[in-house]
Order: C-alpha cells, then structure tokens, then sequence
C-alpha cells in the first residue's frame, strides 16, 4: 500500500511539474529612435521555460494574442460588438502597442531558435541561421540579485553584453541570445538602445501557448521581409477580385505544426497569476479587421519600427 501511495505521489509531482510553467520576467528598455535622442521606452517581455522549450514574448502580445484565442472572433461579426465582448473583461478599447510584434521559441538543448510574425493574418516564421560566438569573460558580478559571470556577442549588428547566472542552469535568455553555461539575468547592447534586466521569477499553471498554424508558411531569415511583403502582394490581389478577400481563407489557421512550439504549454488561457499583466497590447496587428485606427498608436508604431533590434 506504501509502494504504491509512493508511486502515486512520484506520479503526481511529475505531473504537476510537467503542467508548469516558469516565467522570468524582464523589465525591457527601449530606445524607439536610433537618430533622435529621447526618453527609453519601457515594457515587460517573458521568457516561458517548460521542458526543454522556451517561448519569449512581450506582455503587450501576450495579452493580446491571449485575448484572440480566447474570443476568436469572426472576421464577419460586427467590430462594435467585439469591442463590447472585451468591454466585459474590463480591458481598455484601445490597448497599447508594443516594441515586440513577434515571438521567438527555441529548442534549449539543441539550440534551435524559431522567429514567428504575421502579415495580413497569416503566420511566417524561420529558424535563426546564425550561431552565436560568446566570448565568455572572468569578470563576476552581482546582478540582478545573482552572481553572474560577464560574456560578450556580436549578433545582429550589435555588440551584446550578457551577464549570466550558473545558479540558474538554463542556457537561455531573451530575444534570441541564448547559448551560455546559465539563464541570462541582465543584458544591453553596446548603442544602449536595448536592455533586459531580470526582475522576477514565477510560477504559471497552464500558461498560454502562442498556437502555431497549420499553414503557416516557413522562410528563411535572408528571404524572411521578401516572403512577407509577397504576402500583402497576394493578399491585396485577392482582396481585390475576390471583393471579401475569399482566395485568402487559409490566413487564420489554427492547429499547431512545428516542433520548436512549446508542446502542451497552451493548457488554457491563464495569463500568469497577474504577475507583471498590466492589460495592455495593441489591437492592430494580428488581425486586419481589427486594426485600430487610434493615431497615438500608428505613431508609436512608426517611430518603433525606426530602430529594429537587428540592424543587419
């Protein structure tokens, strides 16, 4: 009777363990304008580890996305009504854009990293090409509150300086720079354009999981800008002989194909225990039909897309 109350309880803990998720939580600073000197700008991005598989995504998109699944709303219902069903949630009309219209997964052990965005409804994504070459230092510090040992990447056109924690030992860290012998607690570029500072750690019970599409259409990082504006070619041309866009059905799938996904992670919609969830997150986006026509948002956009993270 032991044995077995033994074999329940090693069962139900890998079980529970298996649901989890761990979410380190960064405070990110942005600059939005790589010419004009201004203010950083700041927003909360998660790193999402379950398994061997992480997801990294803004709080912004989260939430945003978060909220598409969870309403699904039909392309041909009536906007105003959709707005009344958010309304309910308590959730502002107009919900604030962010610096991260993507998200990126990765394979930790195999050091896989897949880049996923949407044009005109539908899903394109490829897998980082680049490897990354840290020169690991012996310069240790604490931060963060961990003590952490100093690498450096040239990656994307910028000099990156991570600073890892071997008491975590999870090789991962934000956007895409991954790669070391610990979980990346602070990291900025060398223009001080952007910053990743490691504020918390949590614990999130059926963690949204971004859905991967069935059609989504797989790219390379060199075609990846080509593939998309051929996308809005294809879209704007159907929409025209087609009047409601028909030819371009397949742009909402569903379902989920890719192994670079986070597997189970979806389980339900809880957004994580409102740890960090200011509901904010930007309409426009990932559905054209709900493309918000607020000009403070459109102008935030733009000044965003002036200073990408990558610059080659």
């Amino acid at each position: 009777m032991k044995k077995k109350l033994f074999v329940f309880l090693v069962l139900f803990l890998v079980t529970m363990s298996y649901a989890q998720t761990t979410r380190y939580i960064y405070e990110t600073s942005v600059n939005p304008d790589s010419i004009n000197l201004v203010s950083l700008k700041n927003e909360k991005t998660f790193l999402d580890i379950k398994g061997n598989h992480s997801l990294f995504i803004s709080e912004n998109k989260l939430i945003k996305d978060s909220l598409f699944s969870t309403f699904k709303l039909d392309e041909k219902q009536d906007i105003k009504k959709g707005e009344k069903d958010f309304s309910k949630l308590g959730i502002k009309k107009h919900l604030e854009p962010t610096f991260f219209e993507y998200y990126i997964t990765k394979d930790i052990p195999g050091q896989k990293v897949y880049y996923y965005d949407r044009v005109v409804g539908k899903q394109i994504y490829y897998q980082e090409d680049r490897p990354l070459k840290w020169e690991i230092t012996d310069v240790t510090e604490k931060q963060n509150g961990y003590l952490s040992q100093k690498a450096v990447a040239n990656f994307g056109g910028r000099i990156w300086t991570a600073w890892f924690t071997k008491d975590i030992a999870i090789s991962d860290g934000p956007y895409k720079l991954s790669g070391l012998p610990g979980l990346i607690v602070k990291l900025e570029d060398d223009k001080g354009d952007y910053k990743f500072d490691l504020i918390k750690k949590i614990i999130v019970k059926n963690a949204f999981e971004e859905p991967i599409s069935s059609d989504a259409k797989l790219s390379t990082r060199v075609n990846f800008n080509g593939d998309k504006a051929a996308l809005e070619l294809e879209f704007v041309k159907n929409k025209r002989l087609g009047g409601n866009g028909e030819g371009m059905q397949g742009f909402n799938g569903g379902g989920g194909r890719h192994g670079a996904g986070m597997g189970g992670m979806r389980g339900g919609n809880h957004l994580g225990g409102g740890e960090g969830m200011s509901h904010r997150g930007g309409m426009e986006g990932n559905n054209p039909s709900m493309s918000s026509a607020n000009t403070e948002n459109t102008s935030f956009k733009s000044s965003m897309n002036q200073n990408p993270i990558e610059l080659k």
